[in-house]
C-alpha cells in the first residue's frame, strides 16, 4: 500500500538538507520498489511569510493524514522579533502538540569513521552508541499558565509551569523501557527529584513501570550529574529517558560526542508509530543557501522513517550502510572534516549516499 510522506523543509538551511533526504527516498523507489508518495508545504517563518502563521490549518491537515513527515528546520533571525506566539518554532511545537508525538527518540551514535572528530579523546568517544528517550509534549514547554507579568510594584515577571500528569509519565516510561529490552538493557532516568517535585513524581512512576520490565536495570541520575558524565565517560549510558526541557538540554550535548550535531538524526512518534523526523540540529542561517551544510543528520533521520514509520527495516539499513560508506571513503562537509579527508558539499554529499545505496 502506498504511504503519504509529507516533507516540510522550513527555514534556513532545511530546504537543502530536506532535498538531499529526498533524493536519497527518490533513488529508493527506483532501486528498491519503495512505495511512497511525497508532497512538500511550509512551516515555520516560509510560512509566516507567506501565511501569516507559522504552520497553516491546511498543513496541519495534511500532517494528520500523511503517515509519516519528514521535517528540516525552522527560525532564524528574520523572525526573532516576532511576537511569539508567531514565531517560527510554535509551528513545530503545534505539530508535536496537535499529533501527539510525545516520544522524542534521538540516537547518539558514533561512526567510528569519526572518532576523530568529536572534541573528545578517540577512546572515550569510540564505540558511542546511546538512544536518548525524551517526553516532547509535556513539562515545561507546553505547562499552564504561562506569560509576563507586571507585578505591583511595577517590575515585570516571567513564569513557566513546570507539570506532568502520570499518565504522561507512564507512557515515556513504557517507550523506554521497550527501548531498553531492544538494546543492552540499561535504562537511567534523569531528573531533580532532590529539588522538584514534578521529577520526584517521575522517579515514582519509572519505579512503579519499572516493575513490568524486570529484566532492565533501572538507575536514577540527577540531570547536572548526567551532563557531567556524559562527557566524563559518556559508554556508561545505553538508554537514557527524561523530560522535555532536560531532554533538549542533553541531546544536544548528546550530539556533539559524535563529532558533529550535523550527524544526528531524531524521530518524534506517537502511540502507534507514526512520526515526523528531522535533523535535531537548527536551521544555521547563518550558512543558509551555501551548500554547505552537512545533510548527513536529515539523511539518517529519513532511514528512521522507514524504520519506525514505513516499516521498512531493510531500506534502513540500506541507506545507514550507505552513510558509512561514504565515510570510509572520506568525503566530509566542513563540520567533520578533517586534514587527510576530501571536503564535499551538501548536495555532493547526497549525490555519495545515493551511489552508494
Amino acid at each position: 500500500m502506498t504511504k503519504q510522506v509529507l516533507v516540510l523543509p522550513g527555514d534556513g538551511i532545511g530546504p537543502e538538507i530536506t532535498a538531499e533526504a529526498v533524493k536519497v527516498l527518490e533513488a529508493l523507489k527506483i532501486s528498491d520498489g519503495l512505495d511512497i508518495v511525497m508532497s512538500e508545504d511550509l512551516v515555520g517563518g516560509a510560512a509566516y511569510d507567506v501565511h501569516g502563521v507559522p504552520l497553516a490549518d491546511e498543513t496541519m491537515e495534511k500532517a494528520q493524514q500523511a503517515d509519516a513527515i519528514l521535517l528540516g528546520a525552522v527560525g532564524g533571525y528574520k523572525w526573532e522579533s516576532l511576537d511569539i506566539s508567531v514565531r517560527p518554532e510554535k509551528g513545530l511545537l503545534r505539530l508535536r502538540s496537535d499529533m501527539s508525538l510525545f516520544a522524542n527518540l534521538r540516537p547518539a551514535y558514533l561512526f567510528e569513521q569519526l572518532a576523530d572528530a568529536s572534541t573528545l579523546k578517540p577512546e572515550v568517544v569510540a564505540g558511542l552508541d546511546i538512544l536518548i528517550v525524551r517526553e516532547l509534549t509535556g513539562g515545561i514547554y507546553f505547562g499552564q499558565p504561562r506569560g509576563v507579568r507586571t507585578l505591583e510594584n511595577g517590575e515585570r515577571q516571567g513564569y513557566n509551569t513546570y507539570v506532568y500528569s502520570e499518565s504522561e509519565i507512564k507512557r515515556i516510561a513504557h517507550v523506554a523501557f521497550q527501548a531498553a529490552m531492544k538494546r543492552d538493557k540499561k535504562l537511567t532516568s534523569v531528573d531533580k527529584a532532590n529539588v522538584l517535585e514534578v521529577t520526584e513524581l517521575w522517579r515514582e512512576v519509572m519505579e512503579e513501570v519499572g516493575k513490568e520490565y524486570p529484566e532492565v536495570e533501572l538507575k536514577h541520575m540527577y540531570v547536572d550529574n548526567a551532563a557531567m558524565q556524559l562527557v566524563l565517560n559518556p559508554k556508561q549510558f545505553d538508554v537514557l529517558v527524561t523530560g522535555n526541557m532536560f531532554g533538549d538540554i542533553l541531546s544536544d550535548e548528546a550530539s556533539m560526542l559524535t563529532g558533529s550535531i550535523g550527524m544526528l538524526a531524531s524521530a518524534s512518534l506517537d502511540e502507534n508509530n507514526k512520526g515526523m523526523y528531522e535533523p535535531s540540529h537548527g536551521s544555521a542561517p547563518d550558512i543558509a543557501g551555501q551548500n554547505i551544510a552537512n545533510p548527513l543528520a536529515t539523511i539518517l533521520s529519513a532511514a528512521m522513517m522507514l524504520r519506525y514509520s514505513l516499516g521498512q527495516e531493510v531500506l534502513a539499513v540500506k541507506i545507514e550502510n550507505a552513510v558509512s560508506t561514504v565515510l570510509d571513503k572520506g568525503l566530509r562537509t566542513g563540520d567533520i572534516y578533517s586534514e587527510g579527508m576530501t571536503k564535499v558539499s551538501t548536495s555532493e554529499m547526497g549525490d555519495a549516499v545515493v551511489a552508494a545505496l
